[in-house]
């Protein structure tokens, strides 16, 4: 036990230390943000803070739920970066073509002529002309004739509307406010094709892939990828042989007779968390209706089923709302489930504890509703962009709260850890078994706590790419790391308390467990980071470390089984084999949503031509519900079997409501976003980045059907979900055991 404590001691130090110093690296290397662009001929083009504006304006219009810059964002409208570099080199072509060759498009031209051309657009794009000594850029005036013509076409798309990509009537009415927008446009297609100062290679890595500007694949990129699967391979033999060189035998354990928690008095702290668990049926519902309109969105546009919803519920709402109540059911399942956990290691609760439980389910309630509303009025132009950032949108996807209801929520979290502490504290104090095991959770719940205090780092006028630095602090550590130990830690100590594992033997799996996670999971926080304006050394430990990362999801086959064996060891587990099969599935999807599929677009390569296409959430939707979302299905319903020990579970319901949420996540998944996004990768291969994304690829017949494809995955998940809610609805204590509650 001793060396797994130094080992994990270890892996966090040294981790987090190579992390800062990428972020340090990040800061001295992202590309400049000119304070004015001018031509040659002295016209001012983007005037003084323009940019700035800009990118506040994208943000309370919703940012990445609208459309994607630098790869990160929503899948239905362009990425905008992409778009922007596209259109604007076709336009120079042309005008070119015009000139030199009296032809009025550039594809009519010879090969020859084409080359030439295009090479002299490659070499003017390509050299920085931005000045540090005065924060100024200098454009040719055939860049500042192709911005006038893209605001006029960009601007006009977000207040006219387009409906192909979702966007409504008046999204963005103000003219000023346009041209400020298109300004940060065409500030992160300069940064994607620019070249770094005494480099060959441009402030994203070269991303997009745009054939016409010289962007293509780097040395560096193809380089890694051939490393990370080495790493990949080498971290899985590795694997194999460690679980190969372990005895089979274990420690023997004496099962009882009975459940343990079928007499057990819920406290009064615990029964006050049962409302937790009626808003996260709530949720839930809530949740897939908004997936299912902002599928919807991707065939129809405007419309659900003929009916104009856009014009109330455009498709930046329904997205922000899809995204942020999965985060807000999960989150408070698994905050419930730590809550209801701590009278359980000590046998009793301290003074208080229902108070505090009942002030922070007001809390949680006060940041849902709050920032769901500020999101709606962001996006309907009700709020400033000054204002938004605090009360409504602030345009990063997963963390799109306004930042006074993201201070509440961190404060929560805090209110919360403290709560879980003072409820394990009397067990810390006593040398048992179970001691490392309540040291681990500790750790678990006050990372929980603490590193969502990430995404407090940047303010509004922020960096892109150090806010998509710390972003990824809370996606990536917060959500996929901590809650990853944190889980695993829960699971052991419910076995443990059930009296099927015993305690030391569960906190030595579950250390061993964290450590060989975190080890590839801190640093590889940086494979998000790849085309973010980030340095080579970002993807280089991005690549390296993502693939570890994977390492152990390809054998948590183990884990499964033994949960399985668990379950069969005594007759009175059936009691939990919902919970456990629930338990069960998370490891399932841990291999194919987290492992498989994650690994699928992490190599350098790989996403260089699929960042931003649906290969991303074919991964998101499968490690997010599939992982998080299962385990905390999994932990309610636990904490239900022993909140009411003796209510009946209708079997029927639950199997229907499992078979059905991962069947139907399977079938969204393989049979509709996968074709989707592979066939995306071809075109983004083939023609470019930019088409990857466009109205006349996504609008083909073949893609219309492989989207429309997902309405039997999506409606059998839907039917699996409303079998839970209505599972969870229903249960009822019998009279007998309400009486002896109270």
């Amino acid at each position: 036990m001793r060396i797994l404590w130094i080992s994990f001691i270890a892996v966090l130090v040294i981790s987090f230390a190579i992390l800062g110093w990428i972020g340090t690296q990040i800061y001295q290397e992202m590309p400049p943000i000119p304070d004015r662009v001018v031509t040659s001929d002295g016209k001012v083009v983007i005037d003084s803070g323009q940019i700035g504006r800009g990118q506040n304006v994208w943000q309370s219009m919703g940012g990445m739920e609208l459309g994607s810059v630098w790869g990160h964002g929503s899948y239905v409208a362009p990425d905008w970066t992409a778009a922007w570099l596209h259109r604007e080199a076709q336009l120079i072509l042309d005008e070119w073509a015009k000139k030199e060759y009296d032809n009025p498009s550039f594809e009519k031209l010879t090969p020859e002529q084409q080359g030439a051309l295009q090479g002299r657009l490659q070499e003017m794009m390509r050299r920085n002309t931005y000045s540090y000594s005065n924060n100024t850029l200098t454009i040719d005036p055939a860049r500042a004739r192709a911005f006038e013509d893209n605001v006029i076409h960009f601007g006009g798309m977000f207040h006219a509307g387009h409906v192909y990509y979702a966007i409504p009537r008046d999204t963005l009415p103000d003219h000023a406010r346009q041209r400020d927008l298109c300004a940060f446009f065409f500030w992160t297609a300069w940064a994607s094709a620019t070249n770094r100062s005494g480099q060959n290679v441009s402030f994203t890595s070269n991303w997009p892939y745009e054939p016409l500007v010289g962007n293509k694949p780097t040395g560096e990129t193809i380089v890694w990828t051939g490393v990370s699967i080495i790493m990949l391979l080498g971290g899985i033999c590795a694997m194999v042989w460690w679980y190969a060189s372990q005895s089979a035998q274990e420690e023997p354990v004496t099962i009882p007779s009975s459940d343990p928690l079928q007499t057990w008095a819920a406290t009064p702290s615990q029964r006050a968390t049962l409302k937790f668990f009626w808003v996260v049926t709530g949720l839930i519902l809530a949740q897939i209706l908004l997936g299912v309109v902002t599928a919807h969105y991707g065939v129809e546009g405007d419309g659900f089923y003929g009916f104009p919803l856009s014009k109330w519920l455009p498709y930046s709402v329904t997205r922000t709302w899809h995204v942020q109540m999965g985060l807000f059911w999960i989150a408070t399942a698994w905050l419930a489930a730590g809550l209801f956990i701590g009278p359980l290691v000590h046998n009793q609760e301290p003074t208080g504890q229902r108070l505090g439980v009942n002030v922070l389910f007001g809390a949680l309630l006060l940041v849902v509703v709050g920032s769901l509303a500020g999101e709606w009025l962001s996006i309907k132009n009700f709020l400033s962009d000054d204002v938004s950032f605090y009360l409504g949108h602030q345009g990063y996807e997963y963390v799109d709260l306004g930042r006074v209801w993201q201070l509440a929520l961190f404060v929560g979290l805090l209110l919360w850890l403290f709560l879980v502490v003072r409820s394990i504290r009397p067990g810390l104090a006593q040398a048992t078994e179970q001691k490392p095991l309540l040291v681990l959770f500790l750790i678990a719940a006050g990372a929980i706590g603490l590193f969502y205090g990430a995404g407090l780092t940047w303010g509004q006028h922020s960096h892109l790419s150090l806010v998509e630095y710390w972003r990824w602090w809370v996606v990536h550590l917060w959500v996929e790391g901590f809650f990853e130990v944190f889980a695993t830690t829960v699971i052991a100590f419910i076995f443990t308390r059930l009296g099927l594992v015993r305690p030391r033997l569960a906190a030595s799996a579950a250390l061993l467990s964290a450590t060989i996670y975190l080890s590839g999971g801190i640093i590889g926080t940086c494979h998000h980071l790849y085309w973010s304006g980030t340095p080579t050394v970002a993807l280089a430990f991005g690549a390296v470390f993502s693939a570890l990362e994977v390492v152990p999801l390809v054998l948590v086959a183990y884990a499964a089984l033994e949960d399985l064996r668990l379950a069969k060891r005594t007759a009175w587990v059936a009691r939990y084999r919902w919970p456990i099969y629930f338990f069960v599935s998370v490891a399932f999807w841990n291999m194919l949503g987290a492992g498989l599929f994650g690994f699928m677009i992490n190599p350098p390569i790989a996403l260089y031509y699929m960042q931003g296409l649906n290969t991303t959430p074919v991964h998101g939707h499968a490690a997010l519900f599939g992982v998080y979302g299962m385990l905390g299905i999994g932990l309610m319903l636990v904490c239900l079997r022993v909140l009411m020990p003796n209510a009946t579970w209708n079997e029927k319901v639950l199997r229907f409501a499992f078979w059905g949420m991962n069947g139907g996540l399977f079938a969204m998944c393989v049979f509709s976003l996968l074709p989707v996004g592979l066939m995306q990768t071809w075109a983004s291969v083939d023609q470019g980045y930019w088409y990857a994304r466009s109205q006349q690829f996504m609008n083909t017949p073949i893609m219309q059907t492989l989207r429309w494809l997902r309405v039997p995955g999506d409606t059998l998940f839907a039917a699996g979900a409303l079998a839970l809610v209505y599972f969870v609805l229903c249960l009822r204590s019998t009279p007998a055991a309400l009486a002896k509650e109270k």
